[in-house]
């Protein structure tokens, strides 16, 4: 495995060469690895891409002595959104209760690392980047989907209940999946939940956010062109305790 303690230079893209590695590796990822497509990828070049992309702030993790991009954040402010006309999550989710709030919102997605990184240093690099970002720009709540693979709930229905009975976003946090495509999310009740075994299905990333003090929202919305089941994550920066806020800020 390259990631061995070596240099990681993390920073927000700049050039369009920089732009064009970030959305190689998404495709990577997200359409040779898990099956994803949409309407604006490139297959031809490999490049996985949306009409968002311009508005986005594009977080790349670089390893400092190959120079290539291992890992990508796509991250979206609230006056940045504002100018789009709407968050990338809205397709999915309503979320009505942080635009009211007046609070500095920042919109996570398109987290990935190169298969080779993985389970090494480059994710932490990635977090720390990111609060140095959050802390630049003031921003007070952090949202965004996250997927398992797969579009099948039932198969879902240990780790979606788990998140559901155990995780819920407070009623000043909890967005909601669009009626239009809801999927519940109570699937399991609580006393025939297999608590550890659900939790060992729950993707790395979203366990990373839980640990954080995040929550999930309101039912899931299963994402066929993407090939999966997404839960809208919510984090109130306010609310992380200091030993959190430790983990978060390393």
């Amino acid at each position: 495995m390259p990631d061995n303690g070596q240099s990681f230079i993390v920073k927000i893209a700049e050039t369009e060469d920089e732009l064009r590695a970030a959305q190689r590796l998404r495709y990577d990822v997200f359409v040779r690895e898990l099956g994803s497509g949409g309407a604006m990828v490139d297959h031809a070049r490999g490049l996985e891409r949306d009409r968002f992309d311009p508005f986005f702030d594009h977080m790349i993790a670089c390893d400092a002595a190959s120079g290539e991009v291992v890992g990508v954040y796509r991250l979206l402010r609230g006056e940045r959104a504002a100018e789009l006309g709407q968050f990338y999550s809205e397709d999915e989710y309503d979320l009505g209760v942080l635009r009211k709030s007046g609070r500095r919102l920042l919109e996570l997605g398109r987290s990935c690392l190169h298969p080779d990184y993985r389970g090494g240093t480059a994710m932490f690099h990635l977090w720390s980047g990111l609060a140095d970002y959050v802390e630049r720009h003031g921003i007070e709540i952090l949202f965004g989907v996250a997927s398992f693979h797969g579009t099948d709930p039932q198969a879902l229905a240990q780790p979606l209940s788990l998140l559901h009975h155990a995780h819920l976003a407070p009623p000043e946090l909890r967005v909601r999946a669009h009626a239009r495509h809801f999927q519940d999310m109570d699937l399991v009740p609580p006393e025939a939940l297999d608590r550890r075994a659900a939790m060992l299905r729950v993707p790395a990333l979203i366990k990373a956010y839980l640990r954080l003090g995040g929550h999930v929202g309101e039912g899931a919305f299963v994402d066929h062109a993407f090939n999966t089941t997404d839960v809208c994550l919510v984090l109130d920066t306010a609310r992380m305790n200091a030993r959190q806020k430790r983990l978060y800020s390393r």
